[in-house]
């Protein structure tokens, strides 16, 4: 049998954990055989609620982390005192080569500052953008940075373009992605002071199909695979998205059972109505990937029920089979050294 890709997740992060979280890793390894979950956490919690399932035994374990970091504490302290937290373990399993990827539904800020002083960062890469996918009437889109990198420079978005169009084109299948950067209008001399820098840096690279300014209204209709923004802007649009979608589908319920009649009509699109919203739930698209970092790093919703849990494991399996830090260090990294990249001087950051 072929060597399998190993996935450390954070059994204990996350509103729903460990149930969700355990739930979640046995239907990754049920669906994927080529996937270990190692399960960090409480130990005799996590054995627990996994003595309630069947699953292929040699591809889960269990791996003991007594200490859980919660989202009131400080991201960049709690890392650094508790060594035997959930998050730690499992990023430190990434760094020492022992997991390919982690997992976790826990605390974003420690996700994002264990992401970056435990696995570290590509030699090269400024700064790692969080980037989910988001749904859209074409299929999804990548946005990226949604929260990591709130005050960014323009060679940040430059390596954030270059690094989404990687990803997009190798894990989720899209040719020659479309690259689009966040503005108030299509117009080239619109923006703030950031996108006006940017602007013509994306427009000039050759190594990624920039198609100009994206105002906030055409990415539901999906006129762009890559969505560029900071992070500031990138979480508004992601947290409005949300919750726009969450607001309409609880109206269109609310009328559906308003009247006897309305309650026979919902009873006849019940089935095309499901189907159609299951299109937009950003659930089976997994969790939000770190990109630049030595390692993957997933952060999926505080939120997420197993099935989001199943697919952050599972969409680790294309990143690690298409070699995606290979070909961000190729076609970010030492395009880079050779040349300023699309016209700016790469810096190292923190």
């Amino acid at each position: 049998m072929e060597e399998w890709i190993k996935v450390a997740v954070d059994a204990m992060g996350g509103d729903n954990a460990p149930r969700e979280i355990v739930k979640g890793a046995v239907e990754a390894v049920k669906d994927c055989k080529k996937i270990k979950v190692l399960l960090v956490g409480k130990e005799g919690v996590v054995k627990n609620e996994l003595s309630h399932y069947e699953y292929p035994a040699g591809q889960i374990e269990v791996i003991p982390a007594e200490e859980v970091i919660t989202n009131d504490e400080a991201p960049v302290m709690a890392i650094r005192r508790k060594k035997k937290s959930s998050i730690v373990v499992a990023m430190n399993l990434v760094k020492q080569g022992e997991a390919d990827a982690f997992v976790s539904a826990g605390s974003t800020g420690a996700v994002l500052a264990g992401g970056q002083l435990i696995v570290g960062r590509i030699k090269g890469i400024e700064r790692p953008p969080l980037a989910p996918m988001i749904p859209t009437l074409n299929g999804a889109s990548l946005l990226i940075d949604c929260g990591a990198n709130v005050d960014a420079r323009s060679s940040h978005l430059v390596q954030f373009a270059k690094m989404g169009s990687v990803y997009m084109e190798h894990v989720i299948g899209v040719k020659k992605p479309r690259v689009a950067i966040v503005n108030i209008g299509a117009e080239e001399e619109k923006g703030n002071m950031l996108v006006k820098e940017t602007y013509p840096l994306l427009k000039n690279c050759s190594g990624i199909n920039f198609i100009g300014s994206i105002e906030a209204r055409d990415i539901p209709y999906g006129k762009a695979d890559v969505i560029v923004c900071e992070a500031f802007v990138g979480n508004v649009i992601l947290k409005l998205y949300e919750g726009v979608g969450a607001a309409m589908i609880k109206k269109i319920k609310s009328g559906l059972m308003s009247t006897a009649r309305s309650k026979i009509g919902a009873a006849l699109v019940k089935p095309a109505l499901k189907k159609t919203l299951k299109s937009f739930d950003s659930s089976q698209y997994g969790g939000a990937p770190m990109l630049g970092l030595n390692g993957l790093v997933i952060k999926t919703h505080g939120s997420s029920k197993s099935i989001e849990i199943k697919n952050s494991i599972i969409q680790s399996v294309a990143f690690q089979e298409q070699q995606i830090n290979e070909k961000i260090k190729s076609n970010v990294v030492n395009e880079d050294m050779h040349k300023e990249p699309c016209g700016n001087e790469v810096k190292d950051g923190i």
